[in-house]
């Protein structure tokens, strides 16, 4: 956000892709003062659950719906899906199908090369209505209009006003849960040598200029427990690896702090604070934010107000 305020480009040229960065710190402040809360409907109960699962049909990109299985095959195969499609294929596992919006969100963040709980368990939540006033549904006209297609004459090409009336259509009943693990690599640290400093990274954090400049053993931690909880795909995982090369001399262990900290002396242990780390021990320094602005808003745009005075200012 520095570089592009730098830049002198103005704020009317800016304004959108600095208010996208905004929005992650705005869920990661959520995640932050409400912890594991938003693992749950977090403001109201999802109302017209059917099911705890995902359609089969999401998960193989047979949805009938042709921008959408084209938009999950591309995610499938990179890692990534544009915004949009993210709130369309949730729009259907949830308010369509008939889904709680839990087990697909695991799945979308199991595989997304950019995934951040706490941005697509609560996006997920405002699409089912469970962080927002109402349900988020689109059409096949909006679908088509914003993708570049042109079918016709599917479940989703009726008004609005019929679209939560519909019954959940063929192509989506047939639903399971998928199974998500992460295969772990092995440690490259040998725990029986304790270092002086020990600098602490996970999957939260590689930021490659945090206390770069002191002496230390970096030590990628990576909690099974973790990972049980939220499941990363093997692309995902090898993406945080490579990002991990930008650290010199970085050493990965697998395993549980309490583990690790058996060899390691706690006032020399160093972490950046985030919601998966509630560690008692060592020096926690605070994550570098967008802007000063802090707590929990109703919605993103009270957020905003807030935080875009003391970015233009």
């Amino acid at each position: 956000m520095e570089h592009i305020l730098s830049r002198n480009f103005g704020r009317e040229k800016t304004e959108k892709l600095i208010q996208e960065l905004a929005w992650r710190d705005y869920w990661q402040l959520i995640w932050k003062e409400k912890g594991c809360e938003i693992d749950r409907d977090l403001k109201s109960e999802q109302q017209g659950v059917f099911h705890f699962q995902i359609p089969n049909n999401i998960l193989l990109a047979q949805t009938g719906i042709s921008a959408i299985d084209e938009g999950i095959n591309e995610f499938l195969k990179t890692g990534y899906m544009h915004n949009h499609m993210r709130m369309y294929v949730a729009s259907l596992a949830t308010n369509i199908a008939g889904s709680h919006w839990k087990e697909p969100a695991r799945w979308m963040y199991y595989h997304l090369l950019d995934g951040d709980w706490a941005s697509n368990a609560l996006s997920w939540q405002w699409v089912a209505g469970t962080f927002s006033s109402k349900k988020y549904v689109a059409n096949q006209e909006n679908i088509n209009k914003y993708f570049y297609s042109n079918q016709l004459n599917t479940y989703l090409d009726v008004d609005y006003d019929q679209l939560l009336q519909i019954e959940a259509p063929v192509q989506l009943k047939t639903c399971s849960v998928p199974d998500l693990q992460t295969q772990l690599p092995q440690s490259s640290l040998d725990i029986r040598i304790a270092p002086n400093n020990a600098f602490i990274y996970t999957y939260y954090n590689l930021d490659p200029v945090w206390r770069k400049n002191e002496e230390g053993e970096r030590i990628l931690l990576l909690e099974p427990s973790h990972f049980r909880k939220y499941p990363i795909s093997k692309r995902c995982l090898d993406f945080a690896l490579n990002l991990g090369k930008n650290i010199p001399d970085l050493k990965i262990f697998v395993g549980e702090l309490n583990e690790l900290n058996e060899f390691l002396q706690p006032d020399n242990l160093f972490y950046k604070e985030h919601p998966t780390q509630n560690w008692s021990i060592g020096t926690k320094d605070e994550r570098d934010w967008i802007t000063s602005v802090n707590g929990s808003f109703p919605s993103f745009f009270a957020f905003w107000k807030k935080a875009q005075e003391e970015i233009f200012s």
